[in-house]
């Protein structure tokens, strides 16, 4: 593929949250937690845990911080439990959002969630009512400037672990897998040396909505900009072609 990347939202969404490293490691932090309690905090018997650890390691997670997670995981007995929940709804003009919560209160996230929607022009939707416009993918991105490998190599390191689709933008190569085959796609690269500027299992929208009034942009990004400053709000997903 070539020209203008699907993926341009999500990486958008990445760079935007780069700038406040201390709430993306608080985050990781939850997820190293849930993957621990899940499965053990070994990542050699977690596959989860090895995916998270490689994940925090893109966002430049010291090491010392994610052992003292995961340690802390592990030796929890505080009674704060997380659990993922999802909520869909709808922004300006019928642009779809999916927002991803990893919470020790459903209340709490949900009345916040609900007040970004309301106060980003939209409404938060039942459960349903837009995921099936979204496909789940794991994405793994490279930097081009990062890595000395030619594409061929690349791509047939990918493809012979499994990966469903390489592309080619402008500074990236860009691989997708079924979500099943992630773990084993991300871990044949990190075995080539291959570094990867991010990697995760995440909902790459099947179409677009366009927002052409300045007004319905202006509301959008406060919708984006609430979710991003909540707490418990993991990830967001949407079909706005910016």
């Amino acid at each position: 593929m070539s020209g203008h990347s699907k993926f341009a939202n999500i990486k958008h969404k990445k760079e935007k949250n780069d700038a406040a490293k201390g709430k993306i490691f608080t985050m990781l932090g939850r997820e190293i937690a849930v993957a621990v309690k899940a499965g053990g905090a070994d990542p050699a018997n977690n596959g989860k845990l090895r995916d998270i650890i490689a994940k925090a390691k893109s966002n430049n997670m010291p090491n010392d911080t994610i052992d003292r997670s995961i340690k802390k995981a592990a030796g929890a007995d505080d009674g704060v439990n997380y659990e993922v929940v999802v909520y869909e709804g709808y922004g300006p003009n019928g642009v779809a959002v999916i927002v991803e919560a990893l919470t020790d209160n459903r209340n709490r996230a949900a009345a916040n969630v609900r007040n970004a929607f309301t106060k980003g022009g939209g409404n938060m939707g039942t459960s349903g009512c837009v995921s099936f416009m979204f496909d789940e993918k794991g994405l793994i991105v490279i930097d081009k400037e990062e890595v000395e490998m030619d594409d061929d190599e690349i791509m047939m390191i990918a493809l012979d672990a499994g990966a469903e689709d390489f592309g080619v933008e402008e500074d990236s190569y860009e691989i997708t897998t079924l979500p099943d085959d992630f773990s084993a796609v991300r871990e044949a690269l990190e075995k080539s040396g291959i570094p990867m500027a991010s990697a995760d299992v995440t909902m790459i929208p099947q179409t677009y909505t366009e927002l052409t009034s300045d007004e319905d942009i202006k509301k959008m990004n406060k919708l984006l900009d609430l979710l991003d400053e909540d707490d418990d709000v993991q990830n967001v997903y949407h079909n706005w072609d910016e």
